[in-house]
């Protein structure tokens, strides 16, 4: 791990939200890794919005982003949360060495990101380049469906993952934390965010994942961080919104 620090990542994200790219700064911080957050450096020196805006435009060799995050590391630009972990994860110890679990972790983190995808199209749903008030009807409907029948399953599905590995198996994937459980910290805290309402309701089918994000929490390096300024509250402008109207008990059963 002390190799690691002399390594220089370069995270590039949107500075004022959490968004996904709070995926890959909780593993850089419970590994204790360090790294730069290029857009909420100073501007005059190389930071800022305009820094992620050259990357997607191209600036350097190579296959340009499509969209933050983005991380830079030397000559090599990746791109996509799932492809950013994947990469990461072996150098900071946050997956076990064998390939299956590798392959797991994976998919977990590629369902991780449908399910944060709905939790956007909570808000969204007709188009990003509207405003929440311009599809409040189309939210409203998205999100009951989100609520009763979406999130239940997804959550259903992780609790069940945990489940299968038996009495005292504490972690996604092998028999300690890698950085899918890091992930799903953040999902549960985004959507408790979100939808306080529903998350009451659901959490007491879910017990396993409800432990495991207190596990998380707990974690010296994470608790650390969450106490910190470098971790951004939740906003309205952010993947995970609170818009009360939205956040509707699912019904008796889902």
């Amino acid at each position: 791990m002390s190799e690691q620090n002399n390594v220089r990542y370069e995270l590039y994200y949107w500075p004022s939200i959490q968004g996904r790219g709070e995926f890959i700064r909780l593993a850089f911080e419970e590994a204790g890794v360090p790294y730069i957050d290029v857009a909420r450096s100073p501007q005059d020196q190389g930071g800022g919005v305009q820094a992620i805006m050259r990357l997607l435009r191209g600036d350097l060799e190579g296959l340009p982003p499509f969209a933050p995050p983005i991380l830079k590391v030397g000559n090599l630009v990746i791109a996509q949360v799932a492809n950013i972990l994947q990469y990461l994860a072996p150098r900071l110890g946050l997956v076990p060495d064998d390939e299956a679990s590798r392959v797991q972790a994976n998919q977990i983190q590629l369902t991780l990101a449908d399910l944060a995808s709905e939790a956007h199209d909570a808000h969204h749903p007709v188009a990003t380049s509207l405003y929440y008030e311009d599809q409040k009807p189309e939210a409203r409907r998205r999100a009951g469906h989100l609520v009763t029948e979406r999130l239940p399953k997804f959550l259903g599905y992780f609790d069940r993952a945990l489940e299968r590995g038996g009495k005292g198996h504490d972690y996604l994937v092998g028999a300690g934390l890698s950085y899918v459980d890091l992930s799903m910290f953040q999902t549960i805290s985004g959507f408790r965010y979100a939808f306080p309402k529903a998350m009451a309701r659901i959490e007491s089918s879910i017990p396993r994942l409800v432990a495991l994000h207190d596990r998380v929490a707990a974690r010296p390096r994470i608790a650390a961080y969450l106490a910190s300024e470098r971790r951004l509250p939740f906003n309205e402008s952010d993947l995970f919104r609170h818009y009360p109207e939205l956040d509707v008990e699912p019904a008796k059963g889902a």
